[in-house]
């Protein structure tokens, strides 16, 4: 157990030093959502507007947008994996004597570095466009949590379809043609009551709904007289969210750490 913690943390200490030399990487992956922020607050704030929300519109986004780039960011692990599949960099881990499995936690594990690091620049943005945080610091920094933990759940998704797919650009355009989606049709950035019928139940049980939801409660961004939908999943967010979370990744991380197993002996 210990031998494996060591190759992990060298493998996330790996990941992390490829961000120090190409901060390209990191750059791109958060003006999306700075991009995302700016337009959503100053564009459709009127259209959607505290009518439809209960809460100021800048308040009710963020949430949404701290949702939507975490998952987004999870993507990074199967792009990583699938790319260092591609250069023959796991080819030399495979000379190593080193877990099967630290080689993903490493990867998935530097990966929650990078979300910490998309979650603080979104904040900042949040703050500069009105955003803020009502609730006390631990109920803030446990909203902080559920979005890293429903993050870390979903980069084993991906480190799957990673080492599946094995060529970057694929894995992008598989990923985002399933996550774009996922995170729209949610209560990200509109009321989900406002959806036609089949998306509203949708939406109701997504469990990017229930994270946001649940950022939404913690940092203190709902309104009491403008309740969530009497609905299991956003009447208890944060347990559904938890509940999805561990769900994944006990289906994905054994099967991930087999399927790497598998491409490594060919």
């Amino acid at each position: 157990m210990s031998h494996t913690v060591a190759d992990a943390v060298t493998v996330t200490r790996r990941n992390l030093i490829k961000i120090k030399r190409v901060p390209d990487l990191l750059v791109f992956t958060t003006l999306s959502p700075i991009m995302f922020v700016l337009l959503f607050a100053y564009i459709f704030a009127g259209a959607i507007g505290e009518q439809n929300t209960g809460v100021d519109y800048k308040e009710f986004l963020i949430a949404g947008i701290f949702a939507q780039t975490v998952v987004f960011g999870s993507t990074f692990t199967g792009f990583s994996l699938a790319e260092d599949l591609q250069k023959g960099f796991i080819d030399r881990f495979r000379t190593l004597p080193m877990s099967p499995s630290a080689m993903l936690i490493g990867r998935t594990m530097s990966d929650v570095v990078n979300n910490v690091i998309s979650l603080v620049v979104m904040g900042l943005t949040g703050l500069l466009v009105g955003w803020r945080i009502r609730s006390n610091p631990l109920d803030a920094l446990a909203g902080a949590l559920v979005l890293l933990v429903f993050a870390y759940a979903i980069s084993w998704i991906m480190a799957y379809v990673g080492l599946i797919v094995r060529t970057p650009e694929v894995v992008n355009n598989a990923s985002f043609i399933v996550i774009f989606p996922l995170t729209f049709i949610a209560n990200t950035f509109v009321n989900p009551e406002t959806l036609p019928t089949v998306l509203k139940n949708f939406a109701y049980w997504n469990p990017v709904s229930s994270v946001t939801q649940a950022a939404r409660e913690l940092f203190g961004n709902t309104n009491p007289n403008f309740p969530p939908p009497d609905v299991w999943s956003l009447q208890h967010p944060v347990l559904y969210s938890l509940l999805w979370s561990v769900a994944v990744m006990a289906v994905f991380v054994p099967l991930s750490v087999r399927q790497y197993q598998r491409t490594t002996s060919r």
